[in-house]
């Protein structure tokens, strides 16, 4: 018989996160840097910490009026600038907007040189990026409806190799496909979409493996995710027919809209502990916490639920910052968790209308931002820390994976604490 499944244990004390490193130092001659004092600062964490940047595309590219046609709302870029001093000062990680239907609304003329402006700005400042989605039956381009199903399959394939091989280098994550759960059976709209049809008639395993053998054939390091917010084991059915068929999967989606609560630390765990079984990296691509009253229980689609008003409430913020910071502690004691993703910087323009956001409408910062700040640039973060050497130029650093850098009078190395536990890691400055 085989032996039974043994997913990675959480572990709250994040041990598999943290390296306790000896840095072995040396100068621009090769020889050890000997009694000397140096400064080990925090690039960047191993952990992927993101949001979306929606808000950011049209400051990027310098615009100045908001789009009140936009498919995936945003706030205004006059806020631009405060918005993105927020998001680099807590972010390394931004998820674009690729919703076929705003990206290519008139069928020949894609969004490209906009969204690629926001990824080089992005970029430029550090933040890793990753494309959402390539495919997906909600916000597709509505010309597909008339096409025959052969010639959207045919777009559909066109679309996945121009994103991804235009954006190769600069978005090299992508969702590549999204909610294939319900994708053939959806049915909230009047006239059934491409992309449903598509899938309906083609299946859902073969649809997948559409979306990923097109992306990884323009762009073979990039890492594709199937992502989906249906957490039953209908997601699980899925997984494991399109691992069985032979799909190459890099990462699983998990979504976690907790519109209609917190789903406690319990509950988070059930499901890591379900889907890590896969053997595969767990990114959590979209999650939400509410600072005003929650939706109610009943309601079966959140896109139901639209009130004429949804404001964030004191006593809402006060428990939006206590379960934020609960989640993410939870999320990071799981080893297969590589990725976090929270689905809103502000409540302006945010899905629904909801007050998800870790920002105002008004731009203050509630205290959710404030105490995920103090977590993972405080907590979880090494500042710029001066140091001294032995005399064989070696320093002690514990702190959490992810990428460093030293200085010594005005010299830089960059370093990786890639391994958890004690390791050492060799650091020769430049000539």
């Amino acid at each position: 018989m085989p032996a039974p499944h043994r997913s990675p244990a959480p572990d709250a004390s994040l041990a598999h996160r943290r390296a306790d490193a000896v840095l072995a130092v040396r100068d621009a001659e090769g020889a050890p840097l000997a009694h000397a004092d140096v400064v080990v600062e925090q690039v960047r964490p191993a952990l992927a910490l993101g949001n979306i940047g929606f808000d950011l595309v049209g400051f990027a590219n310098g615009e100045e009026e908001a789009d009140p046609g936009s498919p995936f709302g945003g706030a205004a870029p006059s806020r631009g600038a405060h918005l993105a001093e927020l998001f680099l000062g807590l972010y390394d990680t931004a998820t674009l907007p690729f919703y076929w239907g705003g990206f290519e609304p008139v069928r020949g003329r894609p969004d490209t040189a906009r969204l690629l402006a926001t990824a080089r700005w992005l970029a430029d400042r550090g933040v890793r990026l990753k494309g959402h989605p390539l495919v997906w039956h909600t916000v597709t381009a509505d010309w597909l409806r008339d096409l025959p199903t052969d010639e959207v399959e045919e777009a559909q394939r066109a679309r996945i190799r121009r994103e991804v091989g235009d954006f190769a280098g600069l978005v090299d994550t992508w969702d590549a496909i999204n909610e294939v759960v319900i994708m053939p059976v959806f049915a909230n709209e009047e006239h059934t979409n491409g992309i449903t049809r598509l899938c309906r008639e083609r299946g859902r395993i073969a649809t997948v493996r559409m979306a990923f053998e097109e992306a990884r054939g323009v762009n073979p390091r990039a890492t594709l995710l199937l992502n989906d917010f249906d957490m039953s084991t209908a997601y699980e059915c899925l997984v494991e027919g399109v691992l069985e068929a032979g799909v190459q999967v890099d990462a699983l989606g998990l979504q976690s809209h907790m519109h209609q609560g917190y789903w406690g630390e319990e509950r988070t765990l059930e499901v890591l502990e379900r889907f890590s079984r896969y053997g595969l990296p767990i990114h959590m691509t979209e999650s939400t916490l509410l600072s005003g009253d929650l939706m109610p229980p009943e309601v079966e689609d959140l896109n139901d639920f639209r009130p004429a008003a949804w404001p964030s409430t004191p006593e809402g913020e006060e428990r939006q910052a206590d379960e934020l910071v609960r989640h993410y502690r939870t999320l990071a004691s799981h080893p297969s968790v590589e990725a976090i993703t929270y689905w809103g910087l502000t409540d302006e323009g945010a899905w629904l209308g909801a007050p998800v956001g870790l920002v105002r409408a008004d731009g203050t910062t509630k205290p959710s931002y404030d105490a995920l700040r103090d977590l993972v640039r405080g907590e979880w973060w090494l500042p710029p820390t001066t140091l001294r050497t032995d005399g064989e130029g070696r320093v002690g650093v514990a702190g959490h994976l992810g990428d460093y850098r030293l200085t010594h009078r005005g010299a830089g190395a960059d370093l990786a604490l890639a391994e958890a536990g004690v390791t050492t890691v060799e650091v020769a400055l430049p000539r």
